[in-house]
């Protein structure tokens, strides 16, 4: 049976958010982020776009770019809750769908074109979303992932786009390599620098030779510019949770000590979402007393998987849980709604050097392990067992 992959994208998300909640903002060029100059842009509107700005440019030179932008700090809340109102509507009619990010989803509808046709039925829902949300959003339908993404971005802005079985190739062929999947700064410099801007050079060269330079990672592109991609999609749930804890050898109201255990356990689950790509969409704490009494709190979140963030919520809910003031004996986190999807930028208090330090952390616990860096808040004489 023939597949069929609908990729969908909330178009410039957070900036449509803000409209809704402020239409003096339509059609103006909009920049949302922190106010600082050592700020980050967590979105823009096409509007800025057209100055050159773009997502994770520095806020100072962003306004350099476009000074008639206004900067709007954001709200997190909002953008969870409007994602969340999404996923609802697209996974009451979907089979099986893959939440890829806070604005992004694959929905897999093979079978479907019997009873419906798929083009018809993906147009249907489309048109429910902007009716039900007001936001535009935009689909692009193939026979699998990658040309369904691609044809997403060609579609926008709030279009859709269908590409249909056997003229994969010729859609690709005259797009930029930058539009593939996979494709970063640094390999798009090494094929600019083999002479290689669009996707049709990449189908006509033979796959020993990318393989060669670009080692499998070369195989994988090779294959999308060619729309050669099995990948499933894979439904969001998939991995409810995850959680740690920390029962204390002696029971303990050492509140330095508390937060240190907090913030190492967020900081070690952070870096298992980073390395699972994936985010977190809520957060719960758990206390047990010396009388063995346990009591959790939770809090829906944004997604994120920012130890800074995360940490300042789980200290938070540690400050509304603890009530009795009683020796605790164990204390425990757990981050649930978990769904895949790249770092967030966080639009309140995200920096260049926070970002550049995180990058900097995961890589030398990729290559050493995790227990190799840590912060300084996270760092305690363990006697824990």
């Amino acid at each position: 049976m023939e597949r069929q992959i609908i990729h969908c994208d909330l178009d410039t998300f957070f900036v449509s958010v803000e409209r809704l909640l402020n239409k003096d903002l339509n059609g103006k060029p909009v920049l949302v982020g922190g106010f600082s100059d050592r700020a980050v842009v967590a979105s823009c509107s096409y509007e800025a776009r057209k100055f050159g700005v773009h997502s994770a440019m520095p806020m100072r030179l962003a306004r350099q770019l476009c000074p008639q932008a206004i900067v709007v700090r954001g709200d997190h809340d909002e953008y969870s809750r409007f994602s969340r109102m999404v996923t609802e509507i697209i996974e009451e009619r979907t089979p099986v769908v893959e939440k890829a990010s806070i604005d992004e989803h694959y929905l897999d509808i093979t079978g479907m074109d019997k009873f419906f046709g798929c083009w018809k039925w993906a147009q249907e829902l489309r048109q429910k979303i902007i009716k039900e949300t007001h936001l535009p959003i935009s689909f692009g339908l193939s026979v699998n992932k990658t040309v369904s993404k691609i044809a997403t971005g060609e579609a926008k802005p709030c279009n859709e786009k269908r590409v249909d079985t056997g003229t994969e190739k010729p859609f690709l062929a005259p797009l930029s390599i930058r539009k593939i999947p996979m494709v970063g700064a640094k390999t798009y410099t090494q094929l600019r620098n083999m002479g290689i801007s669009k996707i049709q050079t990449l189908q006509e060269m033979n796959v020993d030779t990318i393989h060669r330079v670009l080692g499998e990672n070369g195989v994988t592109i090779w294959r999308k510019a060619n729309g050669i991609d099995n990948s499933l999609v894979l439904p969001y749930h998939e991995q409810k949770s995850m959680s740690k804890e920390n029962t204390f050898e002696r029971d303990t109201i050492d509140m330095v000590l508390l937060k240190r255990v907090i913030a190492k356990m967020v900081d070690e689950l952070s870096f298992d979402l980073r390395k699972e790509n994936k985010v977190t969409g809520c957060i719960t704490l758990k206390i047990r007393y010396s009388n063995f009494e346990t009591f959790t709190k939770q809090m829906k979140i944004s997604y994120t998987c920012s130890e800074k963030t995360l940490s300042e919520k789980a200290l938070d809910l540690f400050q509304k849980l603890y009530s009795k003031r009683m020796l605790i004996r164990l204390i425990g986190i757990k981050f649930s709604d978990l769904v895949a999807g790249a770092y967030q930028i966080d639009l309140f208090n995200d920096v260049q050097e926070d970002l550049n330090l995180m990058q900097a952390m995961d890589k030398i616990r990729m290559r050493f392990g995790q227990d190799k860096v840590m912060r300084a808040a996270c760092f305690y004489q363990s006697k824990t067992v």
